[in-house]
């Protein structure tokens, strides 16, 4: 192990203990449930609809070899980087957002890790909404319809994935777990009833095409790195939670092999239901398919569950983080403070066809700072320190990594504006720019600031 030591500065009483090193006998998670929150965070409706999208007047742009072909590449680039930037909070313990103040310092943190938080609050917003209707449907289905509330069902939904927040990974591991079997074998079934009932359409529609090796392939790479880029930022936020004992290796496969169960069945699902029923809505894709007087029930219950495993997964937990290193709350008032924030992100109008074009712009600004960011930790931590790190000085507030380094903020403005230049391939370009930048910045423009102090580049 490289020479990473243990937080013991008087400096930590100034941060809540959630922030601070992890040791082994505190971490929740063993390897099956930490599979099954990946499981768990790939099963949604959300990622259906990334298979339907393939399904281009009823047949597929890319036949079932490619559309595997695509996936595996994917979770294999995903796989990777999650593997690299997980190791520092699984060696160590530490959280992304002090993991942040390696490459930005203690003040310049802030801003990049408001950059994942904020947009996790508003998805936790968006994504409770989703679920309550869908709630709000179950519960209407069950009074004969007397009952009409998708405000108070949103308000339900959000107190109790409160509640469930307030015990951390501790409520992640069982509610991901379970939430994981029940909607892998609602898949199977459906699974099931496609291929008996409907083979023919699919081979003809899915299975036979010629497909494409060009554009819609590349696109679906991209749409499903887009999926990740904010979780494999923040990956330090899920490893250190993880029990040591686990070489790259196999780390690396607690991430390819659930991903790859998961997005393997729901975009499988999602491309099936497309293909027989010509509707890329899933919702109604499954109202055709499945002869059921309580389908509504039935996917609506899928909405719920999915609904709850994305947000305590992906949307609770780092916005929760970056809450308590900027108010030095603890954390259950931090994840108090989450919900409620997601409350006052008023979803109700995020969700409105009017609002599209605006959530849009904001998904395609915060997603253009997600790739360098992730490229500008990687290079700190392997080229410039060769993985080694003082972990007392991350929580030294006068220290070495006081204030803010300009050559982390330059090389992530410079990545995220040419990631603005090429849309269809943001998250790439600004990843390698972001990337270059940083490394010819530390080099050459900023080589003798004292924050660099111990880098690669000084013992030259």
């Amino acid at each position: 192990m490289k020479n990473h030591t243990k937080q013991s500065s008087s400096d930590s009483l100034t941060i809540d203990r959630s922030l601070l090193p992890k040791d082994n006998k505190d971490r929740t998670m063993n390897c099956f449930t930490y599979a099954f929150m990946w499981i768990g965070d790939g099963m949604n409706l959300g990622n259906m609809t990334l298979g339907a999208s393939l399904v281009v007047a009823g047949v597929a742009t890319m036949n079932i070899f490619q559309t595997f072909v695509a996936t595996f590449i994917a979770i294999l680039i995903i796989t990777t980087i999650f593997v690299f930037n997980d190791r520092l909070g699984y060696r160590t313990g530490i959280p992304y957002v002090v993991q942040l103040r390696m490459s930005f310092g203690i003040k310049g943190a802030i801003i990049s890790s408001l950059l994942r938080g904020i947009p996790a609050i508003v998805w936790y917003g968006f994504q409770s909404w989703i679920g309550a209707t869908a709630l709000n449907e179950i519960i209407k289905i069950l009074s004969n319809g007397e009952f009409n509330q998708v405000f108070i069902c949103f308000l339900v939904l959000q107190f109790f994935q409160i509640a469930l927040s307030l015990y951390g990974f501790h409520a992640i591991k069982w509610v991901e777990t379970l939430i994981s079997v029940v909607i892998l074998c609602a898949l199977i079934y459906v699974f099931i009833l496609l291929l008996n009932n409907h083979q023919a359409i699919i081979i003809d529609k899915w299975v036979k095409p010629e497909g494409t090796w060009g554009l819609p392939f590349y696109g679906f790479i991209m749409m499903f790195l887009g999926n990740y880029a904010a979780i494999f930022l923040s990956a330090a936020d899920y490893s250190r939670e993880l029990k040591s004992g686990f070489s790259n290796r196999k780390r690396g496969l607690l991430y390819f092999l659930p991903i790859f169960i998961a997005y393997g069945f729901i975009i499988t699902i999602g491309v099936m239901l497309a293909s027989v029923t010509g509707n890329s809505n899933p919702v109604k894709a499954f109202a055709i398919v499945v002869d059921n007087t309580y389908i509504t029930l039935v996917v609506s219950t899928f909405i719920v569950l999915g609904t709850i495993a994305v947000n305590i997964v992906a949307n609770i937990i780092p916005p929760a983080y970056v809450i308590t290193l900027l108010t030095k709350a603890n954390y259950k008032l931090a994840v108090t403070i989450t919900g409620l924030l997601a409350i006052a992100s008023f979803p109700w109008i995020l969700v409105q066809d009017t609002s599209a074009q605006g959530l849009g712009l904001f998904i395609l600004i915060y997603s253009a700072f997600l790739g360098p960011i992730v490229a500008i930790l990687l290079v700190e931590y392997y080229l410039l320190r060769r993985q080694q790190i003082n972990i007392n000085a991350l929580y030294d507030n006068k220290g070495q990594f006081a204030g803010y380094n300009p050559a982390a903020i330059l090389a992530m403005l410079i990545g995220s504006a040419a990631a603005f230049y090429e849309v269809s391939l943001s998250w790439v370009v600004g990843f390698f720019v972001g990337g270059i930048s940083y490394i010819l910045l530390t080099k050459y423009a900023f080589k003798q600031s004292l924050f660099k102090k111990g880098t690669i580049f000084e013992k030259r």
